[in-house]
C-alpha cells in the first residue's frame, strides 16, 4: 500500500472555524490508521488576507484537541518550509514552466481594467473565450510580450484551460466526477507580487510533500479538474481526492458560517477570538464549557458514520474504525443539543479535579478563596447537572455563598408557621452533631416531631441553597458546612416567617 501522508492545509486569515477542525479530524484519523503522516501545512500566500496571530490560533486549536501534526511549523519535518510564503521562490520555477509547456501564458491586464470589465459585463470570465480578446502574451506580438515583462513587475500568470475536453477523476466520496474545460476559466496562478495563489501552490506542495490523499471540503471540488488538469501537465501521478460534505446550519439550510454562532447563540470557533473590532470577538467552544473530546466525538459523526449504533468513541477507538467509505455526500446538521449531549457524557466521565482545574480561574475571577480540592468536591456533586462546564459555577454558587434569593413559590405552599421554631431547633442541632451524622440528626428529628418530611426537607433545601435544584441536600450540607449551613437555615427561617405573614 502507497504510504500514507496527508495535510491540514488552513489559511491564516482569521479564527478557524469549526468545520476546519472536522477536516482536519479526518485528516489526522486516516493517518493514524494506516500508521501514516498528518502534515500541517500552512496556507499563508494571500498576503492582503493574513491576519496577524491566526497561525498561532490554529496550532493552539489542535494542541486543544489532540490532533498533533507529525511534521509542519513548531513540529519539523523533512520536507518543509511548511509555510507557503516561505516557498515563495519554488513555485516560480514551476509556473514558468508550464508556460515553457503551453499550458499557461503571462497576463498584463491590470487590476483596474479588469474591474472595469466586470462592471460593463458581470458575467465576464477570464477564459478560453475572452483571453483572445484581452492583454496577453497570446495575442500580444513576442517582441510587445518581452519589453512589457522587462519593464513591469506587475505580471501575472494565468493556466490556459484547453477547449473542448473532459476533465474526469475519482473521487473517494463522490464517486466520478467530470468537469467540461469550456465552463472553466483560466484561473492566475502566479500573481504580481510573485506569490502563487492556491492553484498553484496547493499541487507543488501536495507533489513535494509527497501526499497521498487530498481530504478537504466540497467546496474546493470544482477546481479539482484545474488541479488535475496541472498534474497533468507537470506529469505528475495526482493524489487521491476526497471532498468533505458541507456542515448545515441547525436549520439544515446552508453552510453554517462564523456569524451563525451569534445569530444561533452558540460557538463555531474551536478557541475564542479577541480581534481590534467587536463585531469580530468570537467566544470558543473551549471557554464555553466544551471538552474537546467530546467535540471530536461530535464532528466525527457530522458527515461520518461507523455503520452500526455506535456514538461514543476514544480518539483511538476513531483510529481504528475511521474510513472514507463510510463519509457521506449530503451535509450534516449542526445540532447544539446533541454537541451539548456528547459534553455532559464527557464531564460526567471526567474526573473531578481536572473539572476543577478547568473552572478554577472562573471561581477566582468570581470572588471566592477556596482551595483546587473543595472546587473538585463541588464539581463532584454537580458535573451530572450541566452540560457545559461553565454551568458547574453558574448554578452552584450556594457552595460559595450564602443563596441571595429563595424560592418563593414553594415557600408558599410547603411553609406553616410551626415549622420556624423546627427549623431553627435542626440548625442549633446541627451547629453540635458530628459529620456523619448529619442525616440522621435532620431525619431523626423529622420523625420524632412527627413533621412532613417533604414540607421540611423542601424548606431545608430552599434555605441551603436558595432553590428546589441542586444535588442532594444532605452532601451538599456536609461540603458547606454544619455551622455554615445551620447559619442560613436560621436567617432563611426568619425570612420563610416574614414572607408569608
Amino acid at each position: 500500500m502507497t504510504k500514507i501522508r496527508v495535510r491540514f492545509a488552513p489559511s491564516p486569515t482569521g479564527p478557524l472555524h469549526i468545520g476546519g477542525i472536522r477536516t482536519a479530524l479526518y485528516n489526522y484519523l486516516f493517518a493514524k490508521k494506516y500508521n501514516g503522516t498528518f502534515v500541517l501545512r500552512i496556507e499563508d500566500t494571500d498576503q492582503v488576507r493574513y491576519v496577524p496571530g491566526a497561525e498561532t490560533y490554529i496550532i493552539d486549536s489542535l494542541r486543544w484537541f489532540g490532533l498533533l501534526p507529525d511534521e509542519g511549523p513548531e513540529f519539523g519535518g523533512q520536507v518543509g518550509p511548511y509555510r507557503q510564503s516561505e516557498r515563495k521562490d519554488i513555485y516560480r520555477e514551476y509556473a514558468d514552466l508550464l508556460v515553457s509547456r503551453g499550458h499557461a501564458y503571462y497576463a498584463f491586464d491590470t487590476p483596474e481594467e479588469l474591474e472595469s470589465m466586470r462592471e460593463s459585463n458581470p458575467t465576464f470570465k477570464y477564459d478560453n473565450k475572452s483571453r483572445n480578446t484581452l492583454k496577453n502574451s497570446l495575442t500580444l506580438p513576442a517582441a510587445t510580450v518581452e519589453s512589457l515583462m522587462e519593464k513591469n513587475d506587475d505580471v501575472a500568470i494565468r493556466l490556459q484551460m484547453p477547449v473542448d475536453q473532459v476533465i474526469s477523476f475519482d473521487d473517494e466520496i463522490r464517486g466520478h466526477v467530470s468537469f467540461d474545460t469550456n465552463e472553466l476559466d483560466d484561473k492566475v496562478i502566479l500573481k504580481g507580487d510573485g506569490m502563487p495563489t492556491y492553484h498553484l501552490a496547493n499541487i507543488v506542495d501536495d507533489h513535494l510533500m509527497q501526499i497521498s490523499h487530498v481530504i478537504r471540503g466540497e467546496e474546493w471540488l470544482s477546481s479539482t479538474a484545474k488541479h488535475v488538469f496541472m498534474y497533468a501537465c507537470m506529469d505528475w501521478t495526482p493524489p487521491a481526492f476526497a471532498h468533505l460534505p458541507l456542515i448545515l446550519k441547525p436549520t439544515g439550510k446552508g453552510k453554517l458560517s462564523k456569524r451563525d454562532g451569534a445569530k444561533f447563540g452558540f460557538p463555531v470557533f474551536p478557541l475564542s477570538w479577541d480581534s481590534d473590532h467587536e463585531e469580530d470577538n468570537f467566544t470558543g467552544f473551549r471557554e464555553d464549557g466544551f471538552l474537546p473530546e467530546a467535540l471530536i466525538n461530535f464532528l466525527v459523526l457530522l458527515g461520518w458514520s461507523p455503520g452500526n449504533d455506535q456514538e461514543l468513541f476514544t480518539l483511538s477507538e476513531l483510529c481504528e474504525a475511521f474510513s472514507l467509505e463510510k463519509i457521506v455526500k449530503s451535509g450534516a446538521r449542526f445540532d447544539i443539543e446533541k454537541a451539548k449531549w456528547f459534553n455532559q457524557h464527557y464531564i460526567i466521565q471526567s474526573d473531578n479535579l481536572k473539572l476543577a482545574y478547568l473552572i478554577q480561574n472562573k471561581v477566582i475571577e468570581a470572588g471566592y478563596h477556596v482551595t483546587v480540592e473543595y472546587i473538585a468536591d463541588v464539581c463532584g456533586l454537580m458535573k451530572e447537572r450541566v452540560h457545559k462546564t461553565d454551568e458547574i459555577l453558574d448554578n452552584a454558587r450556594f457552595f460559595f455563598e450564602p443563596p441571595g434569593t429563595y424560592d418563593d413559590n414553594t415557600i408558599s405552599k410547603k411553609y406553616k408557621p410551626e415549622y420556624s421554631f423546627h427549623l431553627k431547633s435542626m440548625a442549633e442541632s446541627l451547629m453540635i452533631c458530628p459529620e456523619n451524622e448529619i442525616e440522621a440528626t435532620i431525619k431523626g428529628y423529622i420523625a420524632e416531631k412527627s413533621l412532613k418530611a417533604g414540607d421540611i426537607m423542601s424548606l431545608l433545601r430552599i434555605a441551603v441553597s436558595g432553590s428546589m435544584q441542586g444535588p442532594d441536600l444532605i452532601q451538599s450540607i456536609t461540603l458547606i458546612g454544619n455551622n455554615e449551613c445551620a447559619s442560613r437555615i436560621i436567617r432563611a427561617a426568619d425570612y420563610f416567617e416574614k414572607s408569608v405573614s
